[in-house]
C-alpha cells in the first residue's frame, strides 16, 4: 500500500503528516513554508509512493468555510496541477490547533518548547489524518 499525506494549510506554514505503508499510523513528518511545498513533495515522491493528499477544510463554527478557505481552496489548485494523479480529501479541521495544543500541554514539554508554532502545525496535520483514517475505516 502506498502512503496517505495529509496537510494542516497556513499562510506561514504547512504541517504536514503521513501514514504508515499500511495506512495503519499518521506521524507528523515537517513543517514546511508554503513556497518550498511542492519541492518537498516531490523529494518525498522520490522515494516514497503516496496514494492521497488530505487537506484540512477550515470552516466557521456554524459549517460555513472560514476567511483561510480561499487560501486553501489555492493550494489545493497548487496540489492538482503539480500532481494531478494523487487525490485530494478534504476534511474538517475546526479545533484541530486546540487538539493539537491540548497534546502539547500533556506532553511534559518545556514552556519554550510548547510555544513552537512549526510543532503545532505537524501535531495539527496528524490530527487532520488520524480523523481522515477513522472516518474511511467506519
Amino acid at each position: 500500500m502506498a502512503r496517505i499525506m495529509a496537510f494542516d494549510y497556513g499562510t506561514k506554514r504547512i504541517g504536514i503528516a503521513i501514514t504508515d505503508p499500511l495506512q495503519i499510523i499518521a506521524t507528523g513528518l515537517d513543517t514546511i513554508h508554503p513556497k518550498d511545498v511542492v519541492a518537498f513533495i516531490k523529494k518525498y515522491l522520490m522515494s516514497e509512493q503516496v496514494e492521497a493528499f488530505v487537506l484540512g477544510e477550515p470552516k466557521q463554527m456554524d459549517g460555513t468555510p472560514s476567511e483561510s478557505y480561499q487560501h486553501v481552496k489555492g493550494f489545493s489548485t497548487i496540489l492538482k496541477k503539480n500532481f494531478p494523479h494523487i487525490p485530494q480529501h478534504w476534511v474538517d479541521e475546526r479545533f484541530t490547533s486546540k487538539m493539537a495544543h491540548a497534546t502539547i500541554m500533556q506532553s511534559g514539554l518545556k514552556k519554550t518548547d510548547r510555544r513552537d508554532k512549526e510543532r503545532v502545525d505537524t501535531i495539527s496535520a496528524t490530527i487532520i489524518l488520524q480523523y481522515f483514517m477513522e472516518q474511511t475505516r467506519l
